[in-house]
């Protein structure tokens, strides 16, 4: 039966922003979604330029995000939901104004810039019948759910220990003193909250999470700023604690040369191991104790095949970032037009757990390296 393309609005993301683009891509690749209306800058004048460059009708480029909120709930063909894609200290005001006008919400990762901005955030969510969903984009590739499911199935037994790290080197050097707008806020504590914990080292603490089904317990950090003058961290060491008695260790640098997207997983149980690489996505290692290795690739038949409910294209074709980040807008459509359950889709609570990483880590590297639990 044919559904109609739902209504995307957009908050942030116009000319010159770069993860609004990756929104606008991945929210069309299965033809779900149709941009109708933005306040895509908080500069009118930005504003109406790049609603202009989308297509985007006159009437529906607002100058501001709240006005859109007021007039997109009143129209018969208003959006179905918002993406909010500003500066981590600019996710709260707005997703609460859409969620309090009805309108579903998808939020740029992290949840917020500080814990106050998460809590009401929460609170908007917890009062509303909109549903709100956050952009971990990475548990929309095929293998990490794949990889999910042979957990979920036993197939590694009992998980002892799970390694993880993203390491970029783009800010080696202090970037964000010229015109590298993205540099500019991402180190920029007001806006960001935090650095590379953030950024990057939120992406890998819910990626183990949605993987293994482990929950942290307790965390001890070591976090550094190697920037000249920089003031948020741009390195951190992380050793976690799992309930039932897991231990991992989690990487996250965004000074670290040679590095340009490297997103790394590697869980071990008491029957086998899986290493997956974001940046080679579509092959997965599976070592069962005692056995050779064996290399699973995305449209490879054995171990169940759950790769196949979410890959496009036939195999050797490779799929990644954008198709990833595609699933989360698909499972989202389907989400709000009551087709699924929404169940593998990152929400408030990957959010605020996401919130508790960043400040634990942070309370932790502050005391100089102490254990912190919840």
């Amino acid at each position: 039966m044919a559904q109609r393309r739902l209504r995307l609005g957009m908050v942030g993301g116009g000319r010159g922003a770069f993860i609004g683009a990756v929104h606008r891509i991945a929210s069309r690749i299965d033809d779900r979604w149709e941009l109708v209306a933005g306040a895509l800058s908080s500069d009118p004048e930005r504003a109406r330029a790049s609603a202009e460059d989308l297509n985007i009708a006159p009437d529906r480029a607002y100058s501001d995000f709240r006005e859109m909120a007021r007039a997109e709930a009143a129209r018969a063909d208003g959006i179905d939901a918002v993406s909010i894609v500003t500066p981590n200290h600019m996710h709260a005001e707005p997703a609460i104004a859409f969620l309090e006008a009805g309108i579903h919400v998808i939020c740029d990762k992290p949840l917020a810039a500080t814990p106050e901005q998460a809590r009401r955030i929460a609170e908007a969510v917890n009062g509303a019948k909109a549903r709100f969903i956050l952009t971990h984009n990475y548990t929309g590739y095929p293998l990490i759910r794949q990889a999910r499911e042979m957990i979920e199935r036993g197939e590694l037994g009992e998980i002892r220990l799970v390694q993880a790290e993203y390491a970029q080197d783009w800010l080696t050097e202090s970037v964000e003193k010229g015109d590298n707008k993205q540099a500019a806020w991402r180190t920029n504590p007001e806006m960001a909250g935090a650095g590379a914990l953030g950024d990057i080292g939120t992406h890998a603490f819910n990626l183990l999470s949605f993987v293994t089904g482990l929950r942290c317990e307790s965390l001890l950090a070591d976090l550094q700023s190697f920037g000249a003058g920089r003031q948020v961290d741009d390195n951190g060491h992380v050793l976690l604690r799992f309930g039932g008695g897991a231990r991992g260790m989690l990487w996250a640098s965004q000074v670290a040369p040679g590095n340009e997207n490297g997103l790394r997983l590697r869980v071990y149980g008491t029957k086998a191991g899986i290493e997956w690489h974001q940046e080679n996505p579509n092959v997965m290692t599976f070592a069962p104790l005692g056995e050779p290795k064996r290399i699973v690739t995305r449209g490879g038949a054995g171990l169940g095949g759950g790769a196949g409910r979410w890959t496009r294209i036939p195999p050797g074709h490779p799929e990644g970032y954008l198709e990833g980040f595609a699933t989360i807008y698909t499972d989202a459509a389907d989400l709000i037009g009551g087709v699924g359950d929404g169940a593998l889709l990152p929400n408030i609570d990957s959010g605020l757990e996401g919130m508790w990483f960043i400040e634990a880590c942070q309370r932790s590297s502050g005391a100089g390296g102490t254990w912190v639990a919840r």
